[in-house]
This record gives structure tokens, C-alpha cells and sequence, in this order.
């Protein structure tokens, strides 16, 4: 695996910040527009969930969450952090994440099916790289808690 796909997962996987809001400048909605917007993240994020499900290296870690929900709050914060409209509402990312001593390759497999989500609903490298370098900083939020 080269060094920019390691990057790219570890980025990708700060996508399980289904805690901690992180504003950024909303006068920049070119990100959202080029997610899709609302509609366009909540699909990735719906194909990001089946593939959660199917990856046996992570899919215990989300066994008796609330789907709905984590589907709410994952479109939520991933609609805010790239510039949309939205607002996320959910737990604090630390507290989400408590107890869950998530590791490094848990991590990394999270942000591989989150670039697997990406690709297949059509959103190109460039937004996938501008998403995952804002997602990046959840990182220490996430592993080993």
C-alpha cells in the first residue's frame, strides 16, 4: 500500500467523528456541492454503511448502534464539515468513542470503505482529498479511547 493511500485512508477514517462538530468557513460550499450535497453525502453515506456492515475487521465495532441515527448524525457532520448547511448534533466525538479502544487498522479499514463509498457514488479525487483533509483532525478523538 504506497504512502498517499495510507494518508488517504487515515484521513478517510476520522469519518467516524460522529461526535465532535468542526465548523468550518460556510462560505465555502464548493466541498458540499461537490459531495453531492445532503443527497449526495447521505448516499455515500448509506453505501458507507453497508460496507461497515460486510468489512468483518470493523462491523463488530457498530453491532447494536441505531442505523437511523448514526446515518443522521454521520450526513450531519460530514454535510457541515464540508461546508453545507448543516448542523450536527450528536455526542462529542471522545465520548462516542470511549471505551471503544478503536485501533490504528480499525482506522485505516473505516477510511478504506469510505473511499470505496466515495468512489462509487462518482465524487472525484479532488473532493475526496479536501474531505478527508478536514476530517483528519478527528483522528486523535477516535483511536485507542
Amino acid at each position: 500500500m504506497t504512502r498517499s493511500v495510507r494518508t488517504a485512508i487515515l484521513l478517510a477514517l476520522t469519518i467516524l467523528a460522529t461526535g465532535c462538530a468542526i465548523r468550518h468557513n460556510t462560505a465555502d460550499d464548493a466541498l458540499y456541492q461537490d459531495l453531492g450535497e445532503r443527497t449526495g453525502i447521505a448516499d455515500m453515506v448509506e453505501d458507507l454503511m453497508y460496507r461497515i456492515v460486510e468489512d468483518e475487521r470493523i462491523a463488530f465495532q457498530f453491532k447494536g448502534i441505531d442505523v437511523v441515527q448514526f446515518h443522521t448524525n454521520l450526513t450531519d457532520q460530514i454535510c457541515e464539515i464540508s461546508g453545507g448547511p448543516c448542523t450536527y448534533t450528536g455526542r462529542p466525538m471522545a465520548d462516542v468513542h470511549d471505551g471503544m479502544n478503536v485501533t490504528e487498522t480499525q482506522f485505516n479499514a473505516l477510511a478504506e470503505q469510505l473511499v470505496l463509498a466515495m468512489e462509487e457514488n462518482g465524487i472525484s479525487t479532488s473532493a475526496q482529498n479536501r474531505l478527508l483533509k478536514r476530517l483528519v483532525e478527528l483522528h486523535p478523538r477516535i483511536t485507542h479511547r
